[in-house]
């Protein structure tokens, strides 16, 4: 089995990678992650093509220290229509982000980037829509008064493994993806490359 050099700080990504069997270490390639997505956003890119820039630009920049190892980079990026949401850093962020999301339908794109020896070999792009029931005021205030700051590691501030799965209608799409990783494609890849075992 070839080990895997993880380009995220995900404790969530690194657990369900671990947890399907790979061997993986961990290595955070910082960048300057809401420069690139402003610019990118500026230029008219998509929210596909915005995910898909930053998993790789993560994978690039890891891959160039470690030229010969595999590499995974990973972003994730949630749409609401044009809109782009970035990590709250605040409580007041957060409230406002639930009440902007609370009865709509918006996006999470999980992107993954795979570099070997220094060259990107496979790409994919997961996509979940999740619809969120219209919560009142006092009901937002009392999520977070629960959870907060726990949901600030989340971008939309909701985490469906817990208490969050209680702010929605409707999900269609990868649990994965979801959780920012879409595992299977990844899997399948590595398996036909013969780089796990199948």
């Amino acid at each position: 089995m070839t080990p895997l050099l993880l380009a995220s700080q995900s404790p969530i990504r690194l657990t369900l990678l671990r947890n399907a069997g790979l061997q993986v270490e961990p290595h955070p390639a910082r960048i300057d992650e809401e420069a690139l997505r402003t610019a990118l956003a500026e230029e008219g890119a998509s929210s596909r093509d915005i995910a898909d820039a930053l998993a790789e630009a993560k994978a690039l920049k890891l891959a160039g220290r470690h030229p010969e190892a595999l590499v995974l980079g990973c972003d994730q990026i949630l749409a609401l229509g044009s809109r782009i949401f970035s990590k709250a850093e605040t409580r007041a962020e957060a409230r406002q982000q639930l009440a902007d999301l609370s009865g709509h339908t918006h996006h999470l794109l999980s992107a993954l980037v795979l570099y070997d020896k220094g060259k990107p070999i496979w790409r994919h792009v997961g996509v979940a829509r999740l619809t969120m029931r219209e919560s009142s005021d006092a009901f937002l205030e009392s999520y977070l008064d629960r959870t907060w700051p726990e949901i600030a590691q989340s971008v939309g501030c909701y985490q469906l493994e817990s208490e969050g799965i209680r702010l929605f209608s409707a999900i269609e799409g990868d649990y994965f993806t979801i959780l920012g990783l879409p595992l299977l494609p990844l899997l399948n890849y590595l398996s036909l490359r013969g780089f796990i075992p199948s």
